[in-house]
């Protein structure tokens, strides 16, 4: 054979051994996916079950932290009642009474 029909030859044999190895990583990476896929839903009930219980600890925490805003404010509220009631008294000469030790 002569050497540029030798060439060719190698050519199309290293053109065929890279569609031969594209081919086999199409399929190592389909059966890949299939795999997670079937695993992903074998899981997926635990996920659902991990995933509600934290939604249930997560709402818990929020209640929690929404009553202590709200009874911040309310706190913030009545100090300032407080304040402006004192004001109004001292403006008419007058003050709570305030027991002291």
């Amino acid at each position: 054979m002569s050497v540029e029909k030798m060439t060719k030859v190698e050519e199309s044999f290293q053109k065929a051994m890279g569609l031969k190895k594209t081919v086999d990583r199409w399929q190592n990476s389909h059966t890949h996916c299939l795999w997670q896929m079937a695993l992903g839903q074998r899981r997926n009930p635990y996920a659902t079950l991990r995933m509600q219980d934290t939604m249930v600890q997560e709402l818990a925490l929020a209640k929690k932290q929404l009553l202590m805003v709200r009874q911040a404010a309310l706190h913030q509220l009545f100090e300032k009642e407080h304040q402006q009631y004192q004001q109004e008294l001292n403006q008419m000469g007058k003050a709570f009474y305030v027991e002291r030790f």
